[in-house]
């Protein structure tokens, strides 16, 4: 998969000058998480927000009313959902976007999914057509932010129209295999804790050679 067809997304950010620096590295979609259980959780708003780069809000099984409100306080671009958001609870998260009207452009939306083996691809099919995209990470103890892959070769199985991100535990050694990886469908990847100085931090240096790589 050639660079210029290959998006970035970075997630986990929080520190404001850390955001910039992230940003003039020319990523694609930045990260924002707002579960408030996780270590990379974003309490407050940051000095500064990417200008470029999209604005992704990271959420986990929660109240559309928060999700919209924090939307519109962050100005997202787009919203990922991370928890078992069920078919229901996204046809409700778009009808109260509807009703945001024409002022404001509609964020899109990203539904994750936790991938240890086939069987689990079976879920995605329910939520064809309900989002912009889907996110493929490796099931762990927590809700993301494992650090660990899955194979990437069940993903030969799936089928579906919905374009997606890779996810889950790639790291600075692994530009090799992104470049060798390749599916229809597959957009981007995912970026977090194996690019980390501390959590919500992340290694400047360490992303600006793995996008060099790539």
């Amino acid at each position: 998969m050639k660079r210029q067809e290959l998006l970035i997304k970075v997630c986990g950010m929080r520190e404001s000058a850390n955001i910039r620096e992230v940003e003039a590295l020319g990523i694609d979609w930045l990260g924002l998480i707002f579960w408030p259980k996780s270590s990379r959780y974003v309490s407050e708003l940051p000095d500064y927000l990417p200008r470029n780069a999209k604005r992704v809000g990271v959420f986990v099984d929660e109240a559309p009313e928060t999700i919209l409100s924090l939307s519109h306080r962050y100005r997202l671009d787009c919203l990922q959902l991370h928890g078992h958001e069920s078919k229901a609870y996204i046809d409700q998260l778009h009808h109260q976007i509807a009703t945001l009207g024409d002022s404001i452009l509609p964020p899109q939306l990203i539904k994750a999914f936790s991938i240890a083996t086939t069987d689990d691809l079976e879920q995605t099919k329910d939520y064809e057509g309900l989002t912009d995209y889907f996110l493929f990470d490796t099931k762990g103890p927590s809700v993301g932010g494992n650090g660990t892959q899955f194979d990437w070769e069940v993903l030969s199985d799936y089928h579906g129209q919905t374009p997606f991100l890779l996810s889950g535990g790639i790291g600075p050694e692994d530009a090799e295999r992104i470049q060798a990886f390749a599916h229809p469908q597959c957009i981007g990847i995912d970026l977090n804790s194996r690019f980390e100085i501390a959590p919500g931090l992340k290694d400047i240096n360490k992303l600006n050679t793995f996008i060099q790589s790539l």
